[in-house]
Formats: structure tokens, sequence, C-alpha cells
């Protein structure tokens, strides 16, 4: 269970967030929407333990992340949260595979190939490990940013806006992909989006008012 309780974030006096309380759960995926300005990617940030708020508190699974000092916050991301971004974030000179395996790189766990390859099966990309990820579509860039956002068995499963570019029928597509692949691995999915096409898909949301 996710709980986030009268969240508020600054980035200045003249640039304020206040949210509302979000519950969410591995049996109901939320969704969040919000016009341009409303704050839906700082939402995305705190929500990923990637920024702290001014006020208010973030509970996962019964930790309090705001009582976590800031070294064990971000060993409490890397191994409890799965991100992915809007824009992929690979590094270029390695292939798919390795890519994927970042993320036991960085929280210092042993790589598990095996995991990796069994996602990247899970997802139809298995064949191309081998490459490097300039040489993949933008779908298939999109599916190993899944894979890797899943390698480290995250409670939760954040995605920033994923179909912002995407037809009605590849819309229906990745969301219906990260929902189930968000089941398979027990995870919480709270997908961030201004894309009122979603709605359909969710039974939980959350609108942010401007």
């Amino acid at each position: 269970m996710l709980q986030a309780i009268q969240l508020q974030f600054a980035y200045n006096p003249q640039a304020t967030f206040s949210y509302p309380d979000i519950h969410c759960s591995q049996e109901t995926p939320l969704l969040i929407t919000g016009k341009s300005g409303t704050g839906k990617t700082t939402l995305l940030h705190l929500l990923g333990c990637l920024l702290r708020p001014s006020g208010g508190r973030l509970i996962i699974d019964g930790t309090d992340t705001g009582l976590l000092p800031s070294g064990k916050l971000d060993r409490f991301r890397g191994k409890h949260i799965g991100i992915i971004y809007q824009s992929a974030h690979f590094m270029s000179a390695l292939s798919v595979l390795d890519n994927v395996l970042l993320p036991r790189f960085f929280t210092r766990a042993t790589p598990d190939t095996d995991k990796a390859k069994q996602l990247a099966a899970r997802l139809q990309i298995d064949h191309l490990l081998h490459k490097l990820p300039a040489q993949l579509s933008k779908g298939e860039q999109q599916r190993v940013s899944i894979a890797r956002a899943l390698i480290n068995n995250p409670q939760l499963l954040l995605a920033d806006e994923p179909t912002s570019s995407l037809d009605d029928d590849n819309t229906d597509r990745v969301i219906q992909l990260l929902q189930e692949q968000a089941a398979l691995s027990r995870a919480m999915l709270i997908v961030v989006s201004h894309d009122a096409r979603l709605k359909q898909h969710f039974s939980n949301s959350v609108f942010l008012e401007g």
C-alpha cells in the first residue's frame, strides 16, 4: 500500500504545489491526470523519492520515507521503486541486456541475467538483448525501459506520460502491457499523464486541479 498524505513541494515561494491524498495498492492501479502546470511530474518525482516533500508524508509498504536519511532513501528507491520515464535514458555504449541490468549494478545487487532474460521474453524483446539501444525502435526502447524498471522486483512502478506520442491502438497496448507486467510482478502501478484516453483503463484515478 502507498499512502501520500498532504504532500507539498515548493520550488520557490511563487511555485508551490499542494496535492490531494493518494492511496494505491497492488489490486488497484492508479492514474494521475491534470493539465500542464498542475505539478504532475513533480508529484511523480515525490512518489519516486527523487524529491523530498516540503510537507506531508509518503508511506510505501509501511516505510515512512520522510524518516529515512539520504543514503538509506537512495537505497530504498533503488530496491523498491521502478520508474519508466517519458524519454528513455540508456547508456548508449551498453547492450540492451546490460541496460536492463543497470539497476542491479547501482544497488550493488548481484547481476541477475536469468531474470533479465525472463523479463525480455515476457516483453517480446529477448531477440534484441545483444543490440545497442540506438538500433531499436521507439516501441522497443519503451519495452526495454519497462524491463529495466522491473529488474529489481519493485514494490512500486511509476510511469511518466507513457502514451504521450502514441495513437489509440498503441496507447491501449502500452497500458495493458504496464498493467499486466505490474500484476505479474506484484507491484503497485501509478501512471502520471495528461492523456484523457487512459481513464477508461483505470477504476482508480486522481485529477490534479490547476
